[in-house]
């Protein structure tokens, strides 16, 4: 995936701030740059950085993310007119390095911030607790900036009205569907369920339990909820227009999708518990299952059927210096020979401590 340098990074660092100083918080005007930060993060080997070089229409090869990847995408809104920049940040490692979520959930991007959630379908074993877990570390590095933006502003009565904004989550519509029964995400969410090929293949009543689980969980955040494959020029053409909705500010779209037997495309705030329906409980007695709330019952039916996979094991990522794809001939034998070198050392250690170990 793309790289860019941190001199590049700290030049669009600083001529933001330049820009937002000289504004001095006037509105903005039709030849000025918008900037927004899209956070993706999913599923281990789940497609993110292929979806994403699909929705910025770049036509190279994908590698695994090793940890947290910056890229940015441009769209010009009109002829002669400056481009809008997105800045994107990818997780990678799935659960291992949630910790990351501080780099690109920061008080600079919280203003102009969504998150894209990739869950791989074709492993209904991880995706409860993938999702589970990389959506509370989101969560709560948000809260933790929401927080410290409030302070800021009780200690800075006089700070511009940009801060006020910074400061608070999301608010949703009055009208919103079940407004008051649901957990709105702190800033827009997207929930993309990739390798639709595969998961088209499963039998329906899985694909259904899978399908209804991830509407209520959508519904729940109040998320966007679309289902993809690389595969596919039809879904990937609908993907790219949710993607460039949150990257652009660009109309994503008004086609929708509840139907199971099809890949499902909800926009946030088209869905309702209503339409959802009860958890799918063929085998399973509701009652036995002692939930705490309704998301907790979903996760509970999901879990008798779906049993998930402790997602913990994979904190052991790859050593990147012996990733054949970042090969460095001259660096690496000189590695070997350092390495040598030590295990050398070590068995030297070990056996002058023998030695004192006998003498005493």
């Amino acid at each position: 995936m793309p790289k860019i340098s941190s001199d590049t990074l700290w030049e669009l660092a600083a001529a933001e701030v330049h820009s937002r100083e000289t504004k001095g918080g006037e509105e903005d005007g039709g030849d000025t740059v918008s900037e927004r930060s899209v956070f993706l993060m999913g599923s281990k080997a789940g497609g993110k950085t292929s979806i994403l070089l699909r929705c910025l229409d770049r036509d190279e090869p994908s590698k695994p993310t090793l940890a947290m990847e910056y890229t940015f995408g441009r769209r010009a809104r009109g002829h002669n007119t400056p481009k809008d920049i997105a800045h994107l940040w990818e997780l990678g490692g799935g659960t291992s390095l949630s910790d990351l979520v501080q780099i690109p959930i920061s008080p600079a991007s919280i203003k102009s911030l969504s998150v894209i959630l990739i869950l791989d379908l074709s492993k209904p074993n991880a995706l409860w607790e993938t999702m589970e877990k990389l959506l509370q570390a989101a969560q709560a590095q948000l809260e933790k900036v929401f927080s410290k933006a409030q302070q800021a502003q009780r200690t800075k009565p006089g700070a511009k009205h940009q801060m006020a904004v910074q400061s608070t989550a999301r608010v949703l519509p009055k009208d919103y569907p079940d407004r008051e029964l649901i957990s709105p995400f702190p800033v827009p969410l997207l929930i993309i369920g990739s390798k639709y090929d595969i998961f088209q293949e499963f039998d329906s009543d899985k694909k259904k339990v899978v399908s209804k689980t991830l509407r209520f969980v959508a519904h729940y955040y109040a998320a966007s909820l679309i289902f993809t494959s690389i595969k596919s020029e039809s879904l990937m053409s609908k993907t790219k227009s949710f993607f460039s909705h949150l990257a652009f500010g660009l109309d994503r779209g008004k086609t929708m999708s509840c139907d199971s037997t099809k890949p499902l495309i909800i926009p946030a705030g088209s869905d309702s518990f209503s339409q959802i329906g009860s958890p799918p409980t063929t085998d399973v007695d509701i009652t036995s299952l002692h939930a705490k709330n309704p998301k907790d019952l979903w996760k509970k039916v999901y879990d008798r059927i779906f049993p998930q996979e402790n997602t913990s094991e994979q904190r052991e990522l790859k050593d990147p210096a012996k990733d054949p794809q970042y090969s460095e001939p001259q660096i690496d034998a000189m590695r070997a020979q350092k390495d040598q070198e030590l295990d050398q050392y070590k068995r030297n250690a070990a056996k002058s401590w023998k030695g004192l170990e006998l003498e005493t």
